[in-house]
Formats: structure tokens, C-alpha cells, sequence
């Protein structure tokens, strides 16, 4: 162990149960669910990071009734069904050392759609309306409380019964717990109500405990601050933590922040890469200091370095590390050998993992497309023959290839016509707030490293080439650049691309319309460069929001900050065409025009065009050819490095 992580990987002991490391996996949904309960992709799925040397894992949030369940799929630990499958959850990850905690919760009228579309009847304490999924809920009578209370200690005897070693009980993110105990949300004249606002949690928590027995850790996860306007304070989540602790029915408390009640809340649930790293911490320091139990904190902490400042500091006992878990599942067990340039560091883009759990899609990684597909691509699959490989392209996807490629035996020689690895990734680290998302290009480069890929830059690959080193296999990863639409234009008209605008190759007058097609982080980013940069800029967006093909959590942060720093948005907007101080645009839905007038520049964000040349080049070859990326098809990253992943385990 590196003597520079000893706050981290010290042993905790909590009820009898002994925790190897101080790093854990929170609660968070997978979509790796066959009819309500655990599949076997879940179990592989948990196993990958217990074999990486998680602490210990808790399983996503489960419903403990009926009431509480909706669209969003989720564990059903209301049925006895979901045993077997938490059973093998915990003999997967006991065997490596790692225990094992479910957790229990109920939404309140934090849901709209019921499991069969319909929208569902939503419970709360109060008929108080929901702002981001537009639900008013109707006041919970006294009968279905004592059943709901009923249900959380029912479903924490199944969890024993299953074998875990603990319950976390959900009071946070503005779900029921945390309804009842927040007064604006709780505006009962009962026995729940006023000062009995805590009463329904304790209740909660003391069922909890007799089903789950004396020897089961039992914790409470609450949000240190809300962040919503109307959501639980600070000062107020300190005075309930410091309440419930001193019943002693609780092991530990789990400290997050952010609400599922509004969008600003919302984008706190998994915080994107502009916000920065392990700011919840202080939340969990002012806890910890008025509590005689361990406390839990999850926010941002991507890199074990990070966590360890935290334990270091005091300010909490164990780090939550998703999201650098599903990035890097061998990421504790690369820490504690100090093998930290190895660390596959979780950029926050959001896209794949909570990104896929909002589309319903199961969990996965643009960087580590391995994840969610462990019974896939669990394991690297050695080559039957070595082969000689050449990739043909040296962006996220054409490294993707080289490095499972190599991993596998081949032998493995990668050209990039520039002069540089990277392909478009280098651009999206330009943007404002979005430098983190060039780790995807450290991540990678440092993958072919290891896999002892050959890196040929600034050589073009074409026929002549193929045929002079004859490979076995090229794998084309050209990529993409501009697509520039016909526009009805005059030559006044000041128009440059937005890789123009990025690479500083285009003198940007003072007042700007940025064109974007797609409706992604390309216009959002430039939109904000723009505008830091001292531009008037207007944001003409051909979708229903700007930022509506990216992660909500993503979007909602940027569009309060462009809101903030004064950019107009116009959506419904395509690109029709400019002159000297004029940008057209055509509402995609009436068909009416929407002038911009008093512009100096149009900046266009119009999609990517893919670059088929070198697949045209080599038709009638007799090697094997795998096309993936934007030269297949002008996608993401994702895509492109999923392609990547499976070309290279196919050759």
C-alpha cells in the first residue's frame, strides 16, 4: 500500500462489520433489472468492482411498497422475489472481500408516469406540488403510513435474509423521508406534522432495525443541502442529523446534497464536471462534527487523492466513488498500488451512466464501454492467431481499437494524421468548463501505452500505405469534420465554424449568432465562450432547448449559467441563411421567419460530416476492415469507443 493513502485504505468497523478500505459504491440505479429484481448482468456488474477492490457496494434504491413504485424501474424488495438475486449480489462481492449494503426508499411525488405510462397518483405528506415533474400528490393518510413503515421493515428482512450486511434507508434528494421532514414540503396538522415532522423517519428507521436484526449496519442517507428553493437547508439537514444520531438506532449517516424536486436540486444528484470536486465534503464535516457516528460523504470524488484530503481532513469516514468505479472498476485495487497514472479518472460527463439510466438504457461508460457489459466484455479474450493490426485514426475510437487489440496479442500499429492523438476530444476540452473532458484522451493514450501499441502521428493512412505494411486488419477511425449546409448567403455575411472558432482561427466580431443544429455541448460551450469572451451572443438552437441531445443533469447546469451571464436563447430556430448584418433563421415548427439583426459574425455548429475517404480507398482489399466512429457515422464519443471496444475484440 503507498504510504500516501493511508487515511484510505485504513479498516473501519461499524456494528461488528469490518471495512477493508474506506471507499464505497453508492446507491445508484443500474437498468440492469429482469422483472423488478437483480439479473445476472447486475451481479457481474457489482462483482466487477468488488473484484477492483470497492469497501464496500450498496445496491441501487429498492422499493419497500407498492406505492412507491413507477416507470423508473427500480428493485420491488416489497416481493419475496427479490432474494435470490440480492443473495447473489453478496456471495459475488463477499468472496472478494467486500460487503454489501441494499438500500431502501420511496419517491413520494417525486414520480409522474406509473409502469404502465399512465401517470401515477403520487402520496406525500402534503398536497404539495412537485416542480420538475409537474405532479401535485395527494396528502398520505395515517393508514398508509403505518403500511408504508411497515413495508421498510418487511423489505429489510428480505435484505437479511438475502445475506447483505447492511440497509441504508434513503432520507435525501427530496425523496418521502425527506418530504416529511422538510416544512415546506410537510404541512401537516397531525401527529406527522409540526413538531412531529421527524416522526415518520423514526418510525421508519425502528422498523427497519427489527427486520433487519441486531447484526445488520443500518444507515441513513441524507442531503446536506438541498439546493433547491424551496428545499432543506444546511442548518436544518445539521439540526435532523444531530436528532436522529441520538436516537441510537442509526450505525452511520451518508451525506450528498441536491433534491429530485426541481432542476437546480436535480443537477446535484450527479453533479457534471463543472462542478467541482468533493464539494459536498463540507456538508459532511459539519455533521460529523455534532454526530458520534461515521459519516458517509459521495460527491465528485473521481481520483483517490482526492477522497484521501477528505479522510484526511476529518470531514468524513468513507468516500462514495461511483462514478470512478464505473469509469475504472479496478481503480482502489490500482490505488493501493500506487499505479495512479493507470487510474481510468471519471471525466463527469454524465452521458453514459446516469445519461443511460434517464433513457432507460442500462449503465455504461463513454471512456470504459466494458461496463454494464461485464458478461460481454468482462474479460479480454486472447487472439486464437497474433495478427498484424493497423488502425487508421488515432481519435477516442481508433484507440479504443489499438488498445483492446493489442491487449489481446496483436501486434498493433496506430496512425494519426495529425500531429497529435485525440481527434475531436481535443476541441471539447476547450470549451468553457469542459477541460476535464480531455482525460478521455489521457485515459486512452495511457491504455495503448500499457497495451505496447505502436503510435505512428502525422501519417495519413491510404492504400498505398495498407499495401506497403500489409496488415491482417485496419481498423478505420477517420473520424469526421464541419458540415457546412447550403446557406442563402452574400458575401458581407461573416461566417465561421465553431472548430474555427476553437482552434482560433476566426477574428470574431463583437456581436454573435451561433448557429447549432444538433442541440448538444457544442453550442452550449461556444455560446458561453463566446460570452466570456465580452460578445453579445445570441444562441439560435434547431431543437425544442439548447442542450436537448445531452444529459439533463449537464443541460440544466449550463442553461442557468448562460442564463446568468446574459446569452439569449432562440430555439425552434434552422439556419437559413446571412448577409452583412443579418442572420435568417426559420422556426421549424410555423415556418415563420426569425431575424438577428446587428450581427458582426455567424458562428455554425451544424453537425460533422464523415470522412469516407480512406474506406473508399481501400474497397476491393482483401484484408479485414472495421469501420467505427464518426466515419462510420457522426455520433459521440460513446459510440466511438464502444465501436472501438468491439472491433478490437473481434479481430
Amino acid at each position: 500500500m503507498t504510504a500516501e493513502l493511508t487515511h484510505l485504505f485504513s479498516p473501519l468497523t461499524i456494528r461488528g462489520h469490518r471495512f477493508k478500505n474506506r471507499i464505497f459504491s453508492t446507491g445508484h440505479m443500474t437498468v440492469m433489472l429482469e422483472d423488478g429484481f437483480p439479473s445476472e448482468g447486475m451481479v457481474a456488474y457489482h462483482a466487477a468492482r468488488a473484484a477492483g477492490g470497492a469497501g464496500l457496494i450498496i445496491v441501487e434504491a429498492a422499493r419497500a411498497h407498492p406505492s412507491g413504485s413507477s416507470s423508473r424501474p427500480a428493485i420491488l424488495a416489497y416481493d419475496d422475489a427479490c432474494i435470490p438475486g440480492y443473495r447473489r449480489i453478496a456471495e459475488a462481492c463477499h468472496a472478494h472481500g467486500c460487503k454489501v449494503f441494499g438500500q431502501l426508499a420511496h419517491p413520494g411525488r417525486e414520480m409522474s408516469e406509473a409502469a404502465d405510462g399512465t401517470f401515477a397518483v403520487a402520496h406525500a405528506p402534503s398536497a404539495r406540488p412537485n416542480e420538475r415533474f409537474h405532479v401535485m400528490p395527494r396528502e398520505m393518510p395515517i393508514a398508509m403510513i403505518g403500511e408504508i413503515v411497515e413495508g421498510f421493515g418487511e423489505a429489510a428482512a428480505r435484505m437479511r435474509r438475502a445475506g447483505l450486511d447492511g440497509v441504508e434507508v434513503i432520507a435525501s434528494h427530496g425523496y418521502l423521508l425527506a418530504q416529511f421532514l422538510n416544512p415546506r414540503v410537510n404541512q401537516r396538522a397531525d401527529a406527522y406534522g409540526g413538531t412531529g415532522r421527524q416522526r415518520f423517519v423514526r418510525e421508519v428507521l425502528a422498523a427497519v432495525r427489527e427486520g433487519a436484526g441486531e447484526d445488520m449496519v443500518l444507515g441513513l442517507r441524507l442531503s446536506g443541502d438541498e439546493m433547491e428553493h424551496d428545499g432543506l437547508q444546511p442548518d436544518e439537514v445539521r439540526e435532523i442529523a444531530v436528532g436522529l444520531a441520538e436516537d441510537g438506532l442509526l450505525d452511520y449517516l451518508n451525506v450528498t446534497a441536491g433534491s429530485s424536486a426541481g432542476l437546480a436540486g436535480s443537477v446535484h444528484i450527479v453533479p457534471p464536471m463543472a462542478v467541482e470536486h468533493a464539494y459536498v465534503a463540507p456538508f459532511a464535516a459539519a455533521i460529523k462534527a455534532r454526530v458520534a457516528v461515521p459519516v458517509f460523504v459521495a460527491g465528485r470524488i473521481n481520483q483517490p487523492q482526492i477522497a484521501e484530503q477528505v479522510l484526511a481532513g476529518g470531514q468524513a469516514d468513507m468516500c462514495g466513488m461511483t462514478r470512478a468505479m464505473i469509469s475504472d472498476p479496478l481503480m482502489a485495487q490500482k490505488a493501493r498500488a500506487g499505479r495512479f497514472d493507470d487510474i481510468r479518472a471519471c471525466i463527469a460527463c454524465n452521458q453514459a451512466c446516469i445519461g443511460h439510466m434517464l433513457r432507460g438504457f442500462p449503465i455504461s461508460c463513454i471512456q470504459h464501454p466494458e461496463t454494464g457489459r461485464e458478461l460481454e466484455f468482462g474479460a479480454r479474450i486472447p487472439a486464437a492467431r497474433p495478427r498484424r493490426v493497423v488502425i487508421a485514426g488515432g481519435g477516442p475510437g481508433g484507440m479504443k481499437a489499438a488498445a483492446v487489440a493489442a491487449e489481446r496479442g496483436h501486434q498493433v500499429t496506430l496512425y494519426e494524421a495529425s500531429t497529435q492523438l485525440g481527434g475531436q476530444a481535443n476541441l471539447a476540452q476547450l470549451l468553457p468548463g469542459r477541460a476535464e473532458f480531455g482525460g478521455l484522451v489521457t485515459n486512452l493514450r495511457r491504455e495503448i501505452e500499457l497495451a505496447g501499441v505502436e503510435v505512428v502521428t502525422a501519417t495519413r493512412v491510404d492504400r498505398q500505405l495498407v499495401e506497403q505494411v500489409q496488415p491482417d486488419a485496419v481498423v478505420i477511425a477517420t473520424g469526421a469534420g464541419p458540415y457546412t449546409p447550403p446557406l442563402e448567403s452574400s458575401d458581407e455575411a461573416h461566417v465561421v465554424t465553431a472548430w474555427q472558432v476553437l482552434l482560433g482561427e476566426a477574428n470574431v466580431g463583437s456581436d454573435v449568432v451561433v448557429a447549432d443544429w444538433r442541440g448538444d455541448w457544442i453550442g452550449l460551450g461556444l455560446a458561453e465562450k463566446l460570452v466570456r469572451d465580452g460578445c453579445r451572443v445570441r444562441l439560435a438552437v434547431n431543437a425544442i432547448t439548447a442542450g436537448q441531445m445531452i444529459p439533463q443533469y449537464v443541460r440544466d447546469r449550463w442553461l442557468g449559467d448562460l442564463h446568468r451571464l446574459g446569452v439569449e436563447v432562440i430555439p425552434y430556430a434552422r439556419l437559413y441563411g446571412a448577409d452583412g448584418d443579418t442572420v435568417y433563421l426559420q422556426h421549424t415548427t410555423s415556418g415563420e421567419p426569425i431575424l438577428c439583426e446587428g450581427v458582426d459574425t455567424l458562428v455554425t455548429a451544424q453537425g460533422h460530416q464523415s470522412d469516407t475517404g480512406l474506406e473508399t480507398d481501400l474497397a476491393g482489399w482483401g484484408g479485414e476492415v472495421h469501420i467505427v466512429g464518426d466515419c462510420l457515422a457522426p455520433r459521440t464519443a460513446e459510440e466511438a469507443v464502444l465501436e472501438g471496444l468491439r472491433a478490437g475484440a473481434a479481430i
